[in-house]
């Protein structure tokens, strides 16, 4: 049994982390049965970061490293029409999203004018005499990650004008194909899936989210996984569940 140990469930969106919200979405989109457990300290996690699973009696952290045992242990084939260069490009929008894209987003949430929703929503139920000292902490941690990584050196300004030309990377190579590498979808569709949730579903405002308002094949792209995936959250429409037997 696989067992998916992740941040709660936040602000009306399956998750407020784009990790969990790719390994989820990867799990549905391969119909893999999981349990969920819900752990708001990711310091827990084996490598002090969520998400992680437990297939059986084997952890493993990291969603990419996930991702790729699920795949040899119950071989999955999700990815096996990509030629190889198709899954050069997949790979490289994967780094793009979780290694660039993810700091504008942490600047986002952390820096600029949401700092206070996302306090109030991740911080709220913590003791009193902690309520003030966690966030604070947790917001310097996230501030010095920012600069460590070089995106935090940047005016707001600057960092949003990055952020949105990695999203008009995606949205030009998106075109009108249904998927990021064409027909059928592959792994790169829930990493890409879990960032545009994280920037139009969750209720903060960003430069970001109304770049993306304005490019209508993302926010198709966003509804139609939004709605096959996740039902539960997106009920707008009736799921279209006849693409997830293709892969």
């Amino acid at each position: 049994m696989i067992t998916l140990y992740q941040f709660p469930r936040l602000l009306g969106v399956p998750n407020m982390s784009p990790f969990c919200l790719k390994l989820e979405a990867w799990l549905r989109m391969v119909e893999l049965k999981y349990d969920i457990r819900e752990i708001s300290d990711p310091r827990k996690g084996p490598k002090g970061k969520l998400p992680y699973i437990r297939d059986n009696d084997i952890t493993v952290a990291d969603s990419a490293l996930a991702i790729e045992h699920l795949k040899k242990t119950y071989k999955i084939h999700i990815d096996s029409h990509l030629s190889l260069a198709e899954q050069a490009i997949a790979r490289g929008f994967e780094k793009m999203l979780e290694e660039h894209l993810y700091w504008a987003l942490i600047y986002n949430r952390w820096i600029d004018e949401n700092w206070i929703k996302v306090r109030e929503a991740c911080f709220s139920t913590l003791p009193a005499l902690v309520r003030t000292l966690v966030p604070a902490l947790a917001q310097k941690n996230m501030k010095n990650a920012l600069d460590g990584n070089g995106l935090g050196r940047h005016s707001r300004d600057e960092i949003y004008e990055m952020a949105n030309k990695d999203l008009k990377a995606i949205s030009d190579f998106l075109a009108n194909k249904p998927f990021l590498m064409g027909d059928k979808p592959s792994s790169i569709d829930a990493a890409l899936y879990a960032f545009l949730c994280n920037i139009i579903n969750v209720p903060l405002r960003s430069p970001m989210k109304d770049y993306v308002h304005k490019s209508n094949n993302l926010m198709r792209y966003n509804e139609r996984l939004g709605q096959t995936l996740f039902p539960e959250f997106f009920k707008d429409e009736e799921p279209d569940e006849a693409w997830l037997t293709e892969h």
